[in-house]
């Protein structure tokens, strides 16, 4: 979505300069190392004040003056790196999920190809080395492999070492490189080492190998991306495209939302999205606010009352006058500060790409340094071993178990994940979650079931409760109150079949009134009995006042002007939640409780699951606002939310977790998604969290133990004490050994108990 803000900041001079603030797409980012690249190119680009790129939304944005460059120039900089700005005001949305939708298509096809190529030259190069022209099959099938499945490598290395840059792709592109043109060389020329008495090894299984897990790892990194921007399409689509305008001759139009205007009057039916935000002119009706406030119960809207855009009229119909239209609207800000929140994050310097900047310039440098020292004290066969060394030396830092690491470990742990009920859809949140110190809880549909429900139901004495019971579900289930539902529900579950009443009148906002074998019934809110002189037992009063004291809404039924049956209705805490909460305060986490719902509700609920801190009446702002207050007294918070109210503060949590019964946008949004909606998952989230990158870690350890071992060896270290020069055949092996153990440390982690 298009973005653009005026700013006016000072110059040393004191005269003000005019900068513009501007968000564009970036195209072609295939790691975070490609983010920060963009981010240094744009910020020293002439007359650009600041920029920032993210990469989980593909977003950069930059504040520039106007009079000194223009999107053009900024986008011909990002070409001349290898990526692309979308700088076209039309449709840039749909430009850049088509060019996200295209990318992953690409890469997808690049991994199953390279993947299918690689597995016959492994095949050949692990077991069958000595059938005729093993050589020759293995580089035909490595050519396609290296510059045409893995040419984006080649491409981004070389335009970042054009600008003095180097991340993973530089890595893979050299080892991989140099690994086939040394292979080449051996299979061309095999005579150049036969007649010094040395093998002419190949190394296009290892080239082929390290090509196709990189571009898997790329494929699942470009998965887990794509779903950011799915979640701003729904949330978009909560509007409606076309609205019923009144005319004021009395007609109807229907106009698209777009070119509705302030002060126009409209009209919803039941079951439709209200379109923008206004105020109600004619009509009552019952409105589904839940995006907004997260409460299941439907709110009742008259004459005067505030409609929001997004929300579902439910039963009856009405007229608005619009007053906040277009971008103005609530829910157009909610998408905005979604979108806000998703690109404000710094995206997460993989931990690879940060060694690969220094590991890559270490290791020319040992190579180039391999080769003087072979050539200056080498002797006899100086330059042969000179090149034999420092080439040696490239192919063992070859990255592949580096490169293995972090995916192997995120491939298995996403798979543990979903055995546990668990939908991880992003590394980043697995990496981090285990760093949680404080939790945030939406209560409705996260702490609670999220629906309206009948928790007590009492008899006055001496009443016939069968006769009651079907008088109650036969006046309910004509009932257009939002309550009724829960009523009805109850009662049939109860096997209570209606009963044909005489004759019923609703009383608009407090009750029904109904005729049944001669005798009058009355079913409603107490305050409205105790205006029609209904009388209320001592024992029923007492526990009506129970039952209000719990934040429980209370129903009843009254008989010939005596209160006979007292309905509790509230919306019942899960029942694994206690357990859940008490499980992350006991190993040092804090736990808060957010919710749109009135104060006593809140408290009630609280001191039922054992929160301590929880705040009321909170709208979706506020809740992201509490999130960022927790993240600036530097503490790594988790939301767990289940609506779309809810959506702003996921996107702003450093992990978000949404409820699987929950909406799709907050499942969009959200990081991990928790099937089963149990809260008591949290705990092992955080468990597998752990695990995971403890497994990491150990897999890096595993890589650049045989680096660190390897490369001196492979440079010669050895041989001026004992003649030992690492045999090429051994190098393989110990390359495909540090890759084995390495995906074996990973399975492991499927053996864990969370």
């Amino acid at each position: 979505m298009e973005q653009v803000q005026h700013l006016q900041t000072k110059t040393e001079t004191g005269k003000k300069k005019n900068y513009i603030k501007e968000t564009f797409p970036v195209l072609e980012m295939t790691c975070a190392a490609c983010a920060i690249s963009v981010e240094s190119m744009l910020k020293s680009a002439e007359g650009v004040q600041d920029a920032g790129v993210n990469f989980a939304n593909q977003d950069a944005w930059v504040e520039y003056n106007p009079s000194v460059t223009a999107p053009q120039q900024l986008q011909n900089i990002i070409r001349s790196i290898g990526y692309d700005l979308v700088i076209e005001k039309e449709n840039q949305q749909e430009v850049k999920e088509a060019a996200q939708e295209q990318q992953y298509k690409a890469i997808r096809q690049r991994t199953i190809w390279s993947s299918i190529l690689a597995f016959p030259i492994v095949l050949i190069g692990m077991f069958f080395m000595n059938i005729p022209y093993a050589n020759w099959i293995m580089m035909a099938l490595a050519t396609p492999v290296l510059f045409y499945f893995g040419r984006s490598f080649f491409v981004h290395a070389f335009k970042q070492a054009q600008h003095g840059k180097a991340n993973m792709d530089t890595l893979v592109a050299l080892s991989t490189g140099i690994a086939y043109l040394f292979s080449v060389f051996n299979t061309v020329y095999p005579e150049f080492w036969h007649n010094r008495g040395l093998h002419a090894h190949v190394y296009f299984e290892a080239a082929a190998v390290v090509i196709a897990f990189i571009s898997l790892g790329k494929l699942l990194e470009e998965k887990a991306k794509s779903n950011t921007s799915s979640a701003i399409k729904k949330l978009m689509g909560l509007q409606p495209k076309t609205v019923t305008l009144a005319l004021s001759d009395g007609h109807t139009k229907e106009i698209p939302v777009s070119e509705v205007k302030v002060n126009d009057v409209l009209l919803v039916k039941p079951g439709e999205k209200i379109p923008v935000d206004g105020s109600v002119l004619n009509g009552e009706s019952f409105v589904d606010e839940s995006m907004i406030t997260g409460e299941p119960v439907p709110v009742e809207k008259k004459t005067a009352d505030k409609v929001f855009a997004g929300t579902i009229n439910q039963r009856g119909s009405f007229s608005f006058a619009a007053e906040k239209v277009g971008a103005e609207t609530l829910l157009a800000q909610i998408i905005r500060m979604v979108q806000e929140a998703q690109g404000s994050k710094a995206p997460v310097q993989k931990l690879v790409d940060k060694i690969a900047g220094i590991f890559v310039p270490v290791v020319i440098g040992i190579s180039i340094l391999t080769f003087i020292a072979w050539v200056l004290l080498g002797g006899e066969h100086a330059f042969t071993q000179a090149l034999l060394t420092s080439i040696t030396v490239l192919v063992i830092a070859c990255p592949c178990a580096l490169g293995l690491a972090t995916p192997t470990a995120i491939m298995v742990g996403v798979g543990k994940g979903a055995e546990n009920n668990m939908l991880i859809k992003d590394a980043e949140s697995l990496e981090l979650a285990h760093k949680v110190t404080a939790i945030i809880l939406d209560k409705t549909g996260t702490i609670t079931e999220g629906r309206p429900l009948v928790t007590d139901l009492f008899f006055a004495k001496d009443v016939n409760s069968d006769e009651l019971q079907q008088v109650l579900l036969s006046v309910e289930q004509h009932s257009e109150h939002p309550l009724a539902d829960a009523i009805v529900l109850y009662l049939r579950q109860q096997n209570i079949q209606p009963i044909l009443l005489d004759k019923t009148e609703s009383v608009t906002g407090k009750g029904i009134k109904t005729v049944y074998n001669h005798e009058q019934y009355m079913v409603g809110h107490a305050s409205w009995m105790k205006e029609e002189q209904v009388i209320i037992d001592g024992e029923l009063q007492q526990r009506m006042n129970q039952l209000q004291q719990q934040a429980k809404t209370v129903v009843l039924l009254a008989k010939n002007q005596q209160a006979s049956v007292l309905i509790a209705i509230a919306d019942k805490v899960k029942a694994g939640s206690k357990k859940a909460i008490e499980t992350l305060q006991q190993q040092g986490i804090e736990v808060y409780m957010l919710t749109g719902d009135n104060e006593q509700t809140a408290a009630a609920i609280a001191a039922e699951v054992g929160v301590k801190q929880f705040k009321a009446e909170m709208l979706p702002s506020a809740k992201a606002a509490f999130v960022q207050q927790l993240q600036q007294q530097g503490k790594t918070v988790a939301m767990v939310g289940d609506g779309i109210n809810d959506s702003h503060a996921l996107a702003q949590a450093d992990v978000s977790i949404a409820m699987g019964k929950g909406s799709d946008i907050a499942m969009d949004v959200a990081k991990m998604t928790l099937i089963s909606s149990d809260l008591n998952s949290i705990h092992k989230a955080l468990k597998l969290s752990r695990k995971t990158v403890n497994t990491i870690k150990q897999n890096l350890f595993w890589a650049f133990i045989y680096n660190l071992i390897g490369i001196p060896i492979a440079a010669g270290v050895l041989y001026p004490l004992n003649g030992f020069l690492l045999n090429p055949m051994i190098a393989g092996a110990a390359m495909a050994f540090s890759s084995v153990s390495v995906v074996s440390n990973s399975l492991r982690l499927k053996l864990a108990k969370l």
